[in-house]
């Protein structure tokens, strides 16, 4: 059937059987074909000659072939009787003459029918199907080939029919464009035709589409088909991949073998050398046990020459290991029986030692002069001390550092206050004795910068302490981390013992490729193979001395070293220390000492705090901060901060006590701030005379920078040598403000809330509160001086004029302009949990455009009053215009006067429609009271000139020239 929109319609004939028989001239009977638009054109591209004659549903074929006579069904069926056939497509097309042409039935073909083909089909039928089954089931060999690129020519010549839009990457129908290429609604639209034209179009277009479809399936079904032969050539790769991994897995194993031949060979040679090591190392037996008598025969004095260096630690560990030495390698002799009673008295005096020696370096570190340096007060002689007091489980000597820091705070502001008051004349010390009426004899400056130099010493103090218990800290947990290793190190070698199956005598460990005895630096044996009566040993390779060289301090340096390990940390400062294994200290200890320090630090913080606050309260004593103004107060609440920070990031803790004097200090500077505040808008409002005031240049800069998007005061800019003028309108983002001189003032205080947040961030909530109430204080005296007239009485005003009005409501437009950045800029600075308080900035917009309502209705109640008025005594008679509505039109000009400068011209436009509203409605009553109908009568020609003239004249003011008066409601509804 039609399913080609590229089709044309049939040629004229010159038989005598063609269906028109209409005459033509020569230029018209060879005109190009017109086909039918096609749904997706195809892009002119490649050889025009390659395309086929064949019917194509895409490419319009210019050349006619007997394909296109199809288009004769279409046309016959069409039927001729339809309205507005001038319009269809084939009626424009072929003419007016084709569809009154009755074509009239042909004399020589008969009527053919379905029975006609009965019989045919009946022979037929049998024949087919054993063809089709034949054709199924027995395809040439030798055609495959032929067929194959048959196919594929015929595949690609079909794709080549589908549109490349198509085939394009980014096709979607979305796009408006690609939608109407695929799918040109518009030309079905326009034909102009009944509803089945235009249902045959849309199957046509359907057909199209469907026969896109199916071009593609099919182009893809065969190339599915040809990537059958990919999944043979991927299982012929995976049995010759099995063949690769059997070659290399025996391969490995060869391999293998060799590396065992060669281990066994090595193995051999190390246990021969090892053998002759163990030999040498037993020649040497009986020299260490004479060497070591001798070392310990010089433990005395060399305790002695320790002590008198403050080596606390040296000395205790060398009197550990002397001890251990008699107990384990020289037990029973005879000379050394009384020596370990005296090691015993000598370590109880080393221990008072210790305590007496670090309680002067905590007050020789805590008092020395205070200044920028933060280093640490002797590092070396500090570690000393708390890896001897460790050694001794001296676990409380931090308290004695804690005391100290208590005195040393009191004495750094006693110090500041006497060094302060010494440099002011004014201040007789002779007179006040008292160090805290000396200080209150101060003023804010002098008394301030007393305050910061405390606290930068408090400041400095605190660092000083924050290094040294760091110091402190970093030797517990070198000792805390020598445990940890010591553990694993036991784990390790019981875990390498049980598996471990050659005999102890034989056994080896090696370390980084060598044997251990090249491994220890001083000769120790593994504990594997030293004999258990002689752990304690010197290097071998060491020569024999003389009973002379023993005493030199060589020898009594080797007399610090014992059996047990002793291995090299270093501290955060640098000093390098050795941690012996003796340390008989719990990790639950050690790290409860660790927290303790730390919490010590934390104390630190709190006792400069602490100190702080008594400091404040006794300048306070006398209501001296209260007294203070906002910058003062902003400046000491700044100060107080800094400090305050510092020293939670030097420390790692907030202390609450110092904040919480400022907190309590910052309420009543608030109360007090807002309190002055409301009294002067107070002030200002009872002063106020409601008249448009002019914005000096300082108040449109304030404006200015609230638009840049932050909310500050801006720095008073030096005077000029020419004054800005003052403007008559604030420009707000673009708009014209006419203000008075109170709100212009408002502003400015609402800025400094604003600023005040800013610089005090502890007090916002406090001054959310206090800015809602002086928002909530402002809308309520405003409407009860103007709206409640009482500006009548407080100011003395004669009326309250629409002018008035209009101000106050420009006026509240402002403040309701400036509400959301003020939201904006609290709900920054509050917490997520106190977001509710935000709910007050709703409560007051709603306020304030409830009072911005009440002020439009109270105008358009003055003119409802005076078209009540007027209107009341309005009679239809000449002359034209009358007075009663001269009177109105000059009333109305003068509320427009009134109130145009002020208002935007929108809201003007709105407020003088709703007083047409009201004039209307008074109008048409007094209309219907006269029984004035719209007639076309004289008095129905008196009222029309009186309205006319009425809409000539307010259109006539400026602003309302395209107000829409509707003034046809004025006449009651015929039923």
């Amino acid at each position: 059937m039609a399913s080609s929109h590229s089709s044309s319609p049939v040629p004229q004939s010159n038989s005598s059987d063609a269906f028109f028989k209409k005459e033509m001239d020569a230029t018209k009977r060879f005109r190009p074909v017109q086909s039918l638009p096609d749904v997706c054109p195809k892009e002119p591209t490649g050889d025009p000659s390659n395309l086929c004659d064949s019917p194509s549903l895409v490419v319009d074929q210019q050349r006619w072939t007997i394909y296109h006579s199809k288009v004769n069904l279409p046309a016959a069926l069409n039927d001729p009787r339809l309205a507005k056939r001038e319009s269809d497509f084939f009626t424009k097309t072929w003419g007016v003459d084709f569809v009154d042409t009755e074509v009239t039935p042909s004399f020589y073909l008969p009527q053919i029918t379905k029975e006609h083909f009965a019989l045919y089909q009946q022979e037929i039928a049998p024949r087919e199907k054993v063809h089709e089954r034949c054709k199924n089931t027995c395809t040439p060999k030798d055609t495959f080939d032929r067929t194959l690129l048959h196919t594929h020519d015929k595949s690609r010549t079909d794709l080549e029919q589908v549109p490349k839009i198509f085939m394009k990457p980014d096709f979607a129908l979305e796009d408006s464009l690609t939608f109407n290429t695929v799918l040109p609604w518009s030309h079905f639209s326009t034909a102009g035709g009944k509803g089945n034209r235009d249902a045959a179009s849309s199957r046509l277009l359907q057909e199209k589409l469907s026969h896109y479809l199916d071009i593609v399936e099919v182009n893809i079904a065969h190339q599915i088909s040809l990537r059958s032969e990919a999944f043979f050539h991927a299982m012929t790769s995976q049995h010759e991949l099995q063949d690769y991994l059997r070659k290399t897995s025996q391969a490995v194993k060869l391999l293998r073998e060799k590396i065992s031949k060669i281990d066994k060979v090595m193995c051999e040679g190390s246990l021969r050398v090892l053998r002759l090591s163990l030999t040498r190392n037993n020649c040497i037996k009986v020299y260490n046990k004479l060497k070591l008598m001798a070392t310990v025969h010089q433990t005395q004095p060399t305790v002695q020459l320790l002590l008198s260096t403050s080596e606390f630690v040296g000395a205790l560990d060398l009197i550990a290991t002397t001890q251990e030495v008699l107990q384990q390698e020289l037990q029973g002799i005879h000379s050394f029986r009384h020596l370990g009673s005296q090691l015993c008295e000598l370590e109880k005096l080393i221990d008072k030692m210790m305590i007496a020696e670090f309680s002067t370096y905590a007050r020789n570190d805590l008092n020395r002069p205070l200044e920028d340096d933060c280093q640490i007060l002797e590092e070396e002689r500090l570690v000393s001390l708390v890896f001897g007091l460790l050694k001794q489980r001296k676990l409380n000597f931090y308290e004695i550092y804690g005391d100290e820091m208590i005195n040393t705070a009191k004495n750094i502001i006693k110090q500041c206050v006497v060094n302060t008051v010494s440099q002011i004349e004014e201040i007789d010390t002779e007179v006040v004795v008292k160090l805290a009426d000396q200080m209150r004899m101060m003023n804010f400056p002098q008394w301030f910068d007393l305050l910061k130099d405390i606290f930068s010493k408090f400041t400095i103090f605190l660092k000083r302490i924050k290094a040294t218990l760091n110091t402190i800290r970093s030797v517990v947990f070198l000792v805390l981390d020598k445990n940890q290793k010591n553990r694993d190190l036991e784990d390790t070698l019981q875990k390498n013992s049980k598996e471990s199956l050659v005999d102890p005598e034989v056994a080896y460990l090696t370390h980084e490729g060598m044997f251990i005895s090249d491994a220890f630096g001083e000769g120790e044996l593994p504990p594997a193979a030293a004999d258990t009566t002689s752990q304690r040993n010197t290097s071998p390779n060491s020569e024999p001395c003389s009973s002379d060289s023993v005493s030199e301090p060589e020898g009594t340096t080797d007399s610090s070293s014992s059996k047990e390990q002793t291995s090299s940390s270093v501290t955060p400062g640098g000093v390098e220390m050795m941690i012996s294994d003796d340390m008989k200290l719990t990790d639950l200890e050690l790290v409860r000492l660790a927290n303790n320090i730390q919490e010590l630090l934390y104390n630190a913080s709190d006792i400069c705090h602490d100190r702080s606050v008594k400091f404040l309260m006794a300048r306070a004593k006398d209501g001296f901060l209260e007294k203070l103004n906002s910058t003062e107060f902003v400046t000491l609440s700044r100060l107080m901060e800094s400090f305050i920070l510092d020293t939670e990031q030097i420390c790692g803790r907030k202390s609450m006590s110092l904040r919480g004097a400022l907190q309590s200090q910052a309420n009543r500077f608030v109360n007090r701030f807002h309190e002055e505040r409301k009294t002067k808008l107070s002030l200002l409002l009872d002063n106020e005379r409601w008249k448009q005031a002019e914005v000096p240049a300082e108040f449109q800069d304030l404006v200015d920078s609230v638009s840049d998007g932050r909310i500050s005061l801006p720095e008073k800019k030096p005077a000029a040598t020419e004054e800005r003028k003052a403007a008559e309108f604030l420009i707000v983002e673009g708009q014209k403000y006419a203000t008075v001189g109170t709100v212009l003032l408002l502003i400015r205080i609402i800025l400094e809330y604003c600023q005040c947040v800013d610089n005090i961030p502890s007090i916002t909530t406090d001054m959310l509160t206090r800015l809602s109430d002086l928002l909530k204080y402002f809308n309520s005296r405003s409407c009860q001086l103007v709206l409640g007239a009482g500006a009548l009485q407080v100011v003395g005003l004669k009326t309250i004029t629409t002018k008035n009005l209009a101000l106050s409501s420009r006026c509240l437009q402002l403040i309701v302009h400036y509400i959301p950045i003020i939201r904006a800029h609290f709900e920054a600075r509050l917490q997520p949990k106190q977001f509710s308080m935000l709910r007050h900035f709703d409560h007051i917009t709603k306020d304030y455009h409830d009072h911005i309502a009440e002020i439009s209705a109270k105008l358009v109640a003055i003119m409802d009053s005076l078209f009540d008025k007027l209107l009341s005594k309005y009679e239809v008679k000449a002359p034209v215009p009358s007075a009663c509505f001269r009177n109105i039109c000059k009333q109305m000009a003068k509320m427009h006067e009134a109130i145009y400068d002020l208002l935007p011209e929108e809201q003007t436009q709105m407020l003088f429609l709703r007083i047409n509203a009201s004039y209307k409605l008074h109008l048409k009553r007094q209309l219907a009271h006269l029984n004035v109908v719209n007639d076309g009568g004289p008095l129905n020609g008196l009222v029309t000139s009186d309205v006319a003239f009425y809409t000539g004249n307010l259109q006539a003011l400026k602003g309302l020239n395209n107000l829409d008066l509707n003034m046809a409601e004025i006449w009651e509804q015929k039923r």
